[in-house]
């Protein structure tokens, strides 16, 4: 496609996008916005979110990131929970860290399994019962989106690199299956997953020279 094409596809998508959609997007955005922050209200503004693009990706064949959407739900929750919990001196129990190797073994390991596992499942639904599935692309950035997930509720610098993995990857697979504004959400969270990730290694810095 050219410029030209690509961009008259947006403003027809902007067109054709519903107001479910635009929700989705802007309560997205906010929760991404908030995480970065390290604000616990990300969670239930994300369960918004989350709630509505289940029904989107299922309605788009988008099978992958349907099942990433039911996790985010889940993991909202679990994260909810997680960043509530105090210590004794009614502080957050739970404050930015790095991933070690340990960590980082675990976490490549995760994203593997759930690479495998979504792309056999979906290779599956495509030659079954869903024909617009695309199992690489999808289960590539649902497997991503998992793993910074997870990484999240952990309050691990490196969920914001999976993040910009998982953006990365999303922005043009929404686009070919007509979600414009998603896509274009998508570019939004790419920023702010950047400015995360800067953010949260520089409170990781702050929070262990006070302690050098």
């Amino acid at each position: 496609m050219t410029i030209d094409q690509v961009y008259q596809a947006y403003i027809q998508g902007l067109k054709d996008t519903t107001l479910l959609e635009y929700i989705g997007v802007l309560t997205g955005i906010l929760c991404v916005w908030l995480g970065r922050k390290e604000l616990i209200s990300n969670y239930p503004i994300g369960i918004i979110s989350t709630a509505i693009y289940v029904y989107l990706s299922f309605k788009g064949h988008l099978l992958g990131e349907a099942s990433v959407n039911i996790f985010y739900t889940i993991m909202n929750v679990y994260g909810w929970w997680q960043w509530a919990r105090k210590d004794d001196s009614d502080k957050p129990s739970l404050v930015i860290t790095r991933s070690g190797i340990k960590n980082w073994t675990v976490a490549l390991g995760f994203f593997g399994v759930c690479w495998l596992g979504l792309y056999v499942a979906l290779f599956y639904a495509k030659q079954s019962f869903a024909p617009g599935a695309i199992p690489l692309a999808d289960s590539f950035s649902a497997a991503a989106a998992y793993t910074g997930m997870w990484l999240l509720t952990r309050k691990k610098v490196e969920n914001w690199i999976w993040w910009i993995i998982t953006d990365i990857a999303s922005i043009p697979l929404y686009f070919i299956k007509g979600y414009v504004f998603t896509s274009f959400q998508f570019l939004v969270f790419l920023v702010l997953a950047i400015m995360g990730l800067i953010e949260w290694s520089r409170k990781w810095k702050q929070s262990n020279s006070a302690y050098a």
